[in-house]
């Protein structure tokens, strides 16, 4: 998640969350949270209309967070509300792997339908090829026939 819309979530500016994260450096790893590359953050900006610098827009690149970050700064903002919203989002986070991991185990069983149902229509396939192949035109005998 970036680090604006954490901090709407938690009720203040990005600015102080930010500087919050700045004093506890050492509590968020490259793993926890990193700042968008130019690139991700132009792609961004083309997403979703932002201001251009120096018109009271954005003027750094945004931080993107993981869950384990998220996770992480209840402890640094130290309110009711950061702890609140912090429960709220670890259980969608909860949430969202666990639809993930239905996907994946529907995927694993759509695929299993298809090896399964390929394999019955190859069989199919092949009796209709027969079917539709005409057959061989009979050989011509040499010699008297009676």
């Amino acid at each position: 998640m970036l680090d604006s819309d954490l901090a709407r979530l938690y009720g203040v500016e990005a600015r102080a969350l930010n500087q919050a994260v700045a004093r506890n450096r050492k509590r968020f790893p490259a793993d926890f949270m990193f700042q968008l590359t130019p690139r991700e953050y132009e792609s961004l900006r083309s997403q979703i209309v932002t201001s251009k610098t120096g018109r009271g827009g954005r003027r750094y690149r945004p931080y993107a967070f993981t869950e384990q970050g998220v996770a992480m700064l209840s402890s640094v903002l130290r309110s009711t509300r950061a702890v609140e919203v912090n429960i709220a989002i670890m259980r969608t986070f909860v949430q969202l792997r666990r639809l993930m991991d239905t996907n994946r185990d529907l995927a694993r069983k759509i695929k299993a339908l298809e090896k399964k149902y390929d394999e019955q229509f190859a069989v199919v396939f092949e009796a209709i090829k027969e079917l539709i192949t005409p057959p061989e035109p009979p050989k011509k005998q040499i010699g008297f026939h009676p």
